[in-house]
């Protein structure tokens, strides 16, 4: 017996109207999503190349210096300061000769005590002066540019201040090799603090503001009682544009203000003029070797 054939029944036509008016449906819904799936997409696109620019930006301010330090015929310290309830960690190095010395105190950039201001320390250091830098930033170093700007805004004035105190103390009371002479010298953000601090120090015999903001206020130089020496840079308006201003406030308060802008440098010439920087630019290379000419002159001036 054979089998017998299955016979197709065409759709009723309602049901071919629904089947229809489904397709319908369905082909304007993935023309209404096809646009926000390609937004999808380019959106994840953009995060992913955002995500590399911020990567190529951190690997700006990667940190160096450390070779100088591990072959340094100075001796260098990790140190313990009391500040108010809270203990802070400094470093510290130690000029060869065979006499007491100035101290300096040295107030980073935004990115922390890196191992670029440890080796200007070793530096100031080899140029016969006690060095000593406090960890104002509790440990924390930074090669992303926005996760140290946040860290560096959310530090209090007061707790930098007495962080400041508590180095400078230490430097005059508890380093036998002192004699007695305290500075203050900083960069970047490290530089605008240096000027107030100035202000905040009767003790300070000098004071090297690196291409930081300068007050703008009479009640912020009225108290200082040291020289002010600024190292500043051509191409830095937004640093540049506080200096007249604040010659005019230091000239009108009887105060000396020495600041001298140095040509086709950029901000942070200091760090990005290193020779062992891996993204050394020339331009600051010179304005770093004129800045340090003048700031071995100015060191030697301190008794």
């Amino acid at each position: 017996m054979r089998p017998s054939s299955k016979v197709k029944l065409p759709h009723p036509p309602h049901l071919e109207w629904q089947s229809s008016l489904r397709t319908k449906k369905q082909t304007v819904f993935m023309r209404r999503k096809l646009p926000f799936a390609r937004f999808l997409i380019g959106a994840f696109v953009v995060f992913r190349m955002c995500d590399s620019a911020c990567n190529s930006r951190a690997e700006e301010v990667k940190d160096f210096g450390r070779d100088r330090l591990n072959n340094s015929p100075r001796h260098a310290d990790w140190i313990d300061i009391k500040s108010g309830q809270r203990t802070i960690k400094a470093f510290v190095v130690y000029p060869e000769r065979k006499d007491k010395a100035p101290a300096v105190l040295v107030v980073s950039e935004i990115f922390g005590l890196t191992d670029w201001v440890r080796n200007l320390c070793d530096e100031l250091a080899e140029n016969g002066v006690i060095a000593i830098a406090p960890d104002l930033h509790a440990g924390q170093k930074f090669e992303d540019l926005d996760g140290a700007r946040k860290a560096t805004a959310a530090l209090s004035p007061e707790q930098v201040k007495a962080d400041l105190d508590a180095t400078s103390d230490y430097a005059l009371t508890k380093i036998p090799a002192c004699n007695g002479t305290i500075a203050v010298c900083g960069f970047c953000w490290g530089g605008g603090v240096t000027f107030e601090y100035a202000n905040e120090n009767p003790k300070l015999k000098a004071a090297y503001s690196f291409y930081g903001v300068a007050p703008d206020l009479p009640d912020k130089v009225k108290n200082i009682a040291c020289p002010v020496y600024g190292f500043y840079a051509e191409n830095d308006e937004r640093v540049d544009a506080t200096i007249p201003k604040a010659e005019e406030l230091m000239k009108a308060a009887g105060k000396t203000y020495e600041p001298v802008i140095y040509k086709g440098a950029g901000h942070g010439f200091m760090r990005m003029g290193e020779p062992t920087n891996p993204q050394m630019r020339e331009a600051d290379r010179k304005a770093r070797d004129e800045a340090w000419a003048r700031w071995k002159k100015l060191l030697k001036q301190l008794k």
